[in-house]
């Protein structure tokens, strides 16, 4: 049975990718606007889910507004789908003009120094097409890490999809992808990670919105090693066919303590960045998984989580 499940979400999205990209743009919003107001009547795991966790970061939301935001995030989460699935066939031009991020001189001025920069981010609005404005509209290559997706098949089409956009993507298990990271960073390159969710549980305890989560400590590991930037990135819509972005200012590496105390501090500081581009646009905020500690420990840890 798991092997028939696994065939066929691997069709599922190979006919998004395949069928989607073709449709002309008012067909693929309104396409991904029904399919996401179906989804939310349905008021399945996901979408609970995604209420808890807003529950946190809008503690004062009733039932009411809690179901407006979930149902806003679920727009926003297939909108997410409809652009990746479209991005393949979108030209340079079409990504430039679809995206605009505040303070990109901060990433240019890191690279210009020669010192390598590594971006985090949470999952807010597309990140994929903020890396393929990355690749096509700045001119910059970039590595990043991906979760390996079950079946094997839909890892190795999301690996192959993001290739073809121009980054470089290394598995998240299997322990070389750090080591590859290091180096592209000490080579001046530009690394991309998103870090709002720990998928290894061993990550870095933070508080976030008031309670304790877990997130990743490659990001401030990377920059202790190598002397990189680290600089924290949120991304929002605002209605308009134009993705918003804002790199905000660089978590610096502590002078004192261990490395252990150090990551803690840098992670923080990520976590704070973080949780204030999720309070500004909460329904940009694609985590319809367990985050907390406290939600976790019902499960027994993490599970499974889009990349």
């Amino acid at each position: 049975m798991s092997g028939i499940r696994d065939r066929m979400t691997d069709t599922l999205y190979g006919l998004g990718w395949g069928t989607v990209k073709r449709l002309p743009d008012p067909a693929a919003a309104a396409l991904g606007r029904t399919i996401a107001d179906s989804v939310w009547k349905r008021r399945g795991r996901g979408v609970l889910r995604l209420e808890a966790n807003l529950a946190r970061v809008v503690p004062d939301a009733g039932p009411e507004r809690l179901a407006e935001l979930s149902r806003a995030g679920m727009r926003s989460y297939l909108r997410y789908w409809m652009e990746s699935f479209r991005l393949p066939a979108w030209d340079r031009e079409r990504v430039r003009r679809s995206v605009e991020i505040e303070n990109i001189r901060r990433l240019h001025d890191g690279l210009a120094r020669g010192r390598g920069v590594v971006l985090a981010l949470p999952h807010l609005a597309n990140w994929d097409l903020a890396g393929v404005w990355a690749t096509r509209a700045l001119d910059i290559p970039f590595t990043t890490v991906a979760e390996r997706l079950k079946p094997e098949a839909l890892y190795d089409r999301f690996v192959a999809y993001r290739e073809s956009l121009g980054m470089e993507v290394l598995p998240h298990t299997g322990g070389s992808a750090f080591g590859t990271l290091a180096r592209r960073l000490r080579g001046g390159g530009l690394v991309c990670l998103v870090a709002d969710r720990d998928l290894s549980s061993s990550g870095t305890e933070v508080k976030f919105f008031g309670e304790t989560a877990r997130m990743p400590a490659g990001p401030a590991l990377l920059a202790q090693q190598t002397g990189a930037l680290l600089l924290p990135v949120t991304l929002w819509y605002d209605g308009t066919p134009v993705m918003k972005g804002r790199v905000h200012p660089p978590v610096d590496v502590p002078e004192t303590g261990t490395r252990a105390e150090k990551t803690s501090v840098m992670t923080q500081a990520l976590a704070d960045a973080f949780a204030t581009g999720i309070a500004d646009h909460p329904e940009d905020w694609h985590m319809l998984q367990r985050l907390w500690l406290s939600d976790l420990a019902d499960r027994g840890g993490p599970r499974g989580a889009r990349t």
